[in-house]
């Protein structure tokens, strides 16, 4: 008789083995990184923006799985809706019918973008990426993409390409031939597409590394800038997207602007089942999928299946419904003022910015002898470990899960589930508070916790 399949007891009874698993069977550096920062944490359940651990003490998540969980862990409307779309027992994925789930959440996206007509479903921001480079790149008949300096769009060969982060693409040459201009340049833009061989420019409209917002006007004057030279504007809204910022999107801040393809993901999934969407232009679909001979020309195996759109469409009805992108810039403002606030009391915090639930926190050189002195000495182990000593406090002492915006980077991001509300400001604030006066005595802890990321960082040279 065959054994039934149990994950509970699975997880009962292995679950404890989860660092050495991974250590010995996946990315064998990630554990090693978690012990030495005092991030093994190990934590039992999650619901909303907090997780417990076994001992039942709770964190407060101001990162949301990197964007992915905007509702926070586990909406009952979406665990509801995805109960729903398992018990009806569909015929998804035939690949030869046209099942309605993925028609009705394509109809409910775009009428937050009305500029734009249809839309391409993949798995993953990365994806949503690669397929916006394949169309703008055939529609215009033109080989190369423009991006700006610290973009991040994906990992993935193609996005790759256009990743402004050495680090990620050290190693992994040849890339496609793309070039990087400065966010805010429009001379380097306008000084590349005079070459005509320019496909598109695609954009971050805040920056997820460093948190840097376009300058204003910029998006709009690009945009006329490409469509004179006949390029296309792509806005990579992965993150961004979906009321992060305060508004649905982060380009509509800006009045006029109306990107050609738009690329989202992460908190259109509910935090259950990757997702990831491409929209564009009504002519470019049509232009790339010109003939029943091209109805295969670009698609994806486990695109627009049941799950995620069930997810997708869960998600937009609890964001109308609950008033999901006013409460991220309500609170986002909240929180960012407060901590601007503090820049005048603290010499090492240099800087606070962002828009909505999207907020950087950058630290800086002190003009105090002895902190000055501290702060060289992290420097020269290593840019970014006075960010990193910040984060480990927060964590081991005050339970708030955080992380730094991209390596060598002095910034701390904040992108918290979108949910999230005024105690849970409070918390972070006092946390962040406590440990910038701790960071300012001369003493404590955290000087002593920064020789080890010292020895770390001069190990790993």
């Amino acid at each position: 008789m065959t054994k039934e399949f149990d994950l509970c007891a699975l997880l009962a009874e292995r679950g404890s083995e989860r660092y050495e698993l991974h250590g010995k069977y996946l990315n064998h550096q990630l554990p090693r990184m978690l012990h030495t920062i005092g991030f093994d944490k190990v934590y039992e359940r999650a619901e909303g923006a907090h997780f417990w651990d076994a001992d039942g003490n709770d964190y407060l998540d101001m990162l949301a799985g990197f964007g992915v969980m905007g509702l926070g862990r586990h909406h009952p409307v979406v665990r509801k809706a995805l109960h729903d779309v398992l018990d009806a027992g569909l015929a998804d994925l035939t690949r030869f019918d046209c099942q309605p789930l993925p028609g009705l959440l394509a109809e409910k996206l775009l009428t937050h973008s009305p500029h734009l007509d249809r839309v391409f479903f993949g798995n993953s921001g990365t994806e949503a990426v690669e397929t916006a480079l394949k169309f703008a790149r055939y529609v215009t008949g033109k080989p190369r993409i423009l991006y700006c300096d610290h973009a991040f769009h994906g990992l993935t060969t193609g996005s790759l390409s256009v990743n402004g982060e050495d680090g990620f693409r050290d190693g992994f040459a040849p890339l496609l031939p793309d070039t990087a201009v400065p966010l805010g340049d429009l001379d380097a833009l306008g000084r590349e597409l005079k070459k005509g061989d320019v496909a598109a420019l695609i954009v971050e409209p805040i920056q997820g590394k460093g948190v840097h917002e376009a300058p204003p006007g910029y998006l709009r004057a690009a945009q006329e800038l490409l469509h004179k030279h006949k390029a296309l504007l792509i806005a990579d809204e992965v993150q961004t997207g979906l009321g992060r910022t305060g508004d649905f999107y982060a380009y509509q801040h800006e009045d006029g602007v109306e990107p050609d393809l738009v690329c989202v993901a992460k908190a259109l999934s509910g935090g259950y089942v990757p997702v990831g969407a491409t929209l564009g232009k009504d002519w470019i679909f049509k232009k790339v999928y010109s003939s029943m001979d091209r109805v295969l020309v670009h698609s994806a195996s486990f695109g627009a299946n049941a799950q995620a759109m069930a997810a997708g469409l869960a998600v937009l009805s609890v964001m109308e419904n609950e008033q999901v992108v006013a409460n991220a810039r309500a609170t986002g403002e909240q929180l960012r003022s407060r901590l601007a606030a503090l820049t005048d009391k603290y010499e090492l915090l240099a800087d606070v910015r962002g828009r909505g639930l999207m907020i950087g926190i950058e630290f800086g050189r002190p003009k105090s002898l002895k902190l000055r002195s501290r702060w060289t000495m992290l420097q020269a182990a290593r840019k970014g470990l006075f960010a990193q000593m910040v984060v480990v406090p927060l964590l081991q002492r005050h339970r708030i899960l955080t992380q730094v915006s991209g390596d060598h980077l002095e910034v701390i991001k904040l992108i918290p589930p979108l949910i999230i509300g005024e105690q849970d400001v409070d918390r972070f604030v006092d946390a962040f508070t406590a440990v910038m006066d701790d960071a300012h005595s001369g003493g404590g802890l955290m000087w002593d916790f920064s020789k080890t990321l010292v020895k770390q960082a001069v190990a790993n040279r």
